[in-house]
């Protein structure tokens, strides 16, 4: 249900469409619906949003928000991450309140996951 003047939607740039879908399917089992080559969306997903193509990356060094994935198995997470092509560019540290880590997606995209759920 969309709610007036709450966050509803977030887009992401993509070099590589085709890989966001996979990794993002195989990793969180997202399914998308394609707009042309260019675009395409999610939904269900806790927020909606789509990937638009492009040579730009979003980073935390760039100043770019962040995006926070829960996960109840934290190291789990994080290996289907790496088997599914992403990278690990913050190692999970331990935070006020839980744990979490920093990865990429294999357009380069900086997420990060977090975990209230102890080692």
């Amino acid at each position: 249900m969309n709610e007036h003047e709450k966050i509803n939607y977030v887009e992401f740039p993509a070099k590589d469409i085709e890989a966001a879908k996979g990794f993002f399917s195989t990793v969180f089992g997202w399914s998308f619906v394609d707009y042309g080559p260019q675009y395409t969306t999610f939904s269900n997903e806790g927020l909606d949003g789509g990937f638009f193509q492009s040579e730009l990356t979003v980073s935390t060094e760039n100043g770019s928000a962040l995006l926070v994935f829960y996960s109840d198995k934290l190291e789990d997470t994080q290996s289907k991450i790496v088997n599914a092509g992403g990278f690990i560019i913050k190692p999970i540290f331990d935070f006020p309140g839980g744990r979490r880590f920093h990865f990429g997606d294999p357009n380069g995209n900086e997420y990060a996951v977090w975990s209230d759920v102890s080692a």
